[in-house]
């Protein structure tokens, strides 16, 4: 049996395959969902990703746990965000780039790994994100 699995990857809008990676989830316009069977694509959805204000940082990471989100590709986050996805379950892969459709086939060729502590943003002073 081919095995399923269900990506979020942090999207400028309007989202979809075709979309570039947010550089920070956290201020990424929408999530696009991308679920793999096997080795294939087999659907898409974008999902509005909803303001700090409303649940801060967990807010992202209950959206996506509530969609059945079980790993998430990233270009940066924030300490709370990782550890909430670490408790969640939902698998964290950061440090890439791109658009929705080479970072799944990334994913696919087994060329991104599991994220740890490493990859966590540090803010600067002027509100940035220095990852």
């Amino acid at each position: 049996m081919d095995e399923k699995i269900k990506i979020a990857i942090p999207t400028n809008a309007p989202g979809g395959l075709k979309s570039e990676m947010s550089g920070h989830f956290g201020h990424a316009d929408n999530f696009t969902l991308v679920d793999i069977q096997g080795k294939s694509i087999a659907g898409t959805t974008v999902l509005e990703n909803p303001p700090h204000s409303q649940g801060g940082c967990m807010a992202p990471v209950m959206l996506l746990k509530n969609n059945g989100v079980q790993a998430i590709i990233v270009g940066g986050l924030g300490q709370r965000p990782l550890m909430g996805f670490q408790q969640a379950g939902i698998q964290v892969i950061a440090g890439a780039t791109g658009n929705v459709e080479s970072l799944i086939q990334a994913y696919l060729d087994g060329k991104l790994s599991q994220a740890g502590d490493d990859v966590v943003c540090g803010h600067s002073k002027d509100g940035g994100c220095e990852h």
